[in-house]
């Protein structure tokens, strides 16, 4: 049987996926210790387009503390970037995306997993060359979707143009949980073969229920790595329980060399920081036909319940999901990834708010059937459609319009003079501009899981301490000087 590696998402996509990028500074450093030295082959640990915005608009955090602190943690485990970088709604400045890639690749962080949304060759190419020359290996994606296009052809045919430009590893991701165990013995032996000597990792969303099945059929197929999250940021729209799969795969005779009892303390940390922060807890998804016709990824399916909300027409998602599949196939099924599945969505209750498909369009459809949004999308798209969206006066302004990328004084010069590098790349990653920042410093960030339940839930730390008392003289004078403290808090 196989030897099969671990790469844990917990910190990036279980928090990307299940929370938004809600966790701070001091809810991930506990776990810090025992995910480094549990045995993971790579452990996912940043993504710039999300996380930034977050810690800096909503957490009130600098992101640099985590970059900073979080870095010097883990000794023993690669850390891994997410994204290509381009891969969000507005433009970064190139220059801008440069120094910090620049900064990170100092900080230690040399692996990245890229995606580019068309599984386009020449576009990974460029985000590959581009993190070459800021010393950052890449693992490139081949990302998987269902539609008359994606094939097992095309799947053969892309993953062999991919693994012809030798990226570091391939990953076959499924970000829909679209893979039945049927469609993954048909295709994922085909993206083995044309991978030849590259090694391939897998990475499928639990969105439909069927990822750990799916995943055990991966690596009987031959698949060695697996991506995996560690509850509560498990399951539902994140990725895979590692602990119900790493059990499976040994019940199968796999050989799996990762310190799971470790890991359960890391489990109940996070449990904890679920608790207090009033954040969901992943759970398994029962199986939906309706996914394979709009293909909608989980994470986007609850901020679009919340735009629904405040256009008091929450009530109709099931038309909202129907016309999501109708504009993905006027638009010629592209795969449902950021940005593009946002494109889509938007579009789609443009249309159906307004009661005339295409009469209202965002300026990224425009630019999608301009082919800015990837080479393949004109071609694609339906001919009608197209016209009547290219047919507006807006669309003649955008297709004359050039997008001249910005060199760093011209960047600098929308910002008050003297900022530092790593403020001025939070405030352009965050969209901020010289309004102050109102950032917590981080005096004393926990580092094991006994600070941080002291301070956040003080009733743990009282029983944990009880528990390590074994005189009863202790517990005596122990007990009523913590109920006081209890007291107090309340």
């Amino acid at each position: 049987m196989a030897s099969v590696r671990i790469v844990d998402t917990t910190l990036r996509d279980g928090n990307q996926s299940l929370w938004a990028c809600r966790m701070s500074v001091n809810d991930m450093a506990p776990a810090a210790a025992d995910l480094d030295a549990a045995g993971f082959d790579g452990i996912e640990f940043f993504v710039a387009s999300a996380q930034i915005a977050r810690m800096v608009r909503d957490l009130h955090e600098d992101p640099w503390d985590w970059l900073r602190i979080g870095t010097s943690l883990f000794e023993e485990t690669p850390l891994r970037l997410h994204g290509s970088m381009h891969s969000a709604f507005a433009p970064t400045p190139r220059v801008v995306q440069d120094m910090f890639l620049e900064r990170i690749a100092d900080m230690g962080v040399r692996i990245t997993r890229a995606s580019d949304p068309w599984n386009d060759p020449e576009g990974l190419r460029r985000t590959m060359a581009r993190m070459a020359s800021k010393g950052i290996d890449t693992i490139a994606n081949v990302i998987y979707s269902v539609s008359p296009r994606h094939t097992v052809e095309y799947y053969a045919e892309r993953t062999r143009q991919i693994a012809a430009l030798k990226p570091l590893r391939l990953c076959f991701k499924d970000v829909g949980g679209l893979l039945t165990p049927d469609a993954a013995r048909a295709v994922i032996p085909v993206v083995l073969e044309q991978a030849g000597d590259i090694p391939v990792e897998f990475h499928m969303h639990c969105t439909n229920g069927l990822a750990q099945w799916v995943c055990l059929e991966a690596v009987e197929l031959g698949v060695e790595i697996v991506h995996t999250s560690i509850p509560p940021l498990a399951e539902g729209s994140s990725l895979p329980d590692m602990f119900t799969l790493v059990r499976s795969l040994r019940a199968r005779g796999h050989e799996v060399a990762l310190d799971t009892e470790r890991l359960r303390r890391t489990s109940e940390h996070f449990e904890l920081v679920a608790r207090t922060s009033g954040l969901p807890v992943g759970a398994p998804q029962v199986f939906d036909e309706t996914l394979y016709s709009h293909q909608t990824p989980g994470g986007m399916i609850s901020n679009l319940e919340f735009q629904l909300q405040k256009l008091r027409i929450h009530g109709r998602m099931p038309e909202v999901l129907d016309e999501i599949a109708r504009v993905r196939a006027d638009l010629g099924y592209p795969i449902m990834v950021t940005p593009l599945s946002q494109f889509v969505g938007s579009q789609a209750v443009l249309n159906l708010v307004s009661g005339d498909r295409y009469a209202t369009v965002t300026d990224e459809i425009i630019g999608y059937a301009l082919g800015r949004w990837g080479a393949e999308a004109p071609d694609c798209m339906d001919a009608d459609v197209r016209a009547r969206i290219l047919d507006r006066a807006r669309a003649k302004e955008l297709e004359m319009k050039t997008s001249d990328e910005p060199d760093l004084d011209e960047v600098r010069s929308r910002y008050r003079a003297g900022m530092s590098d790593d403020e001025l790349i939070a405030r352009v990653f965050a969209g901020i501009g010289d309004e102050p920042l109102d950032l917590r410093a981080e005096d004393a960030v926990p580092r094991t899981y006994e600070e941080y339940a002291a301070r956040r839930d003080p009733a743990r730390a009282l029983l944990e301490r009880l528990a390590a008392t074994p005189d009863v003289r202790r517990f005596s004078l122990v007990l009523p000087e913590a109920s006081l403290r209890l007291e107090a808090e309340r």
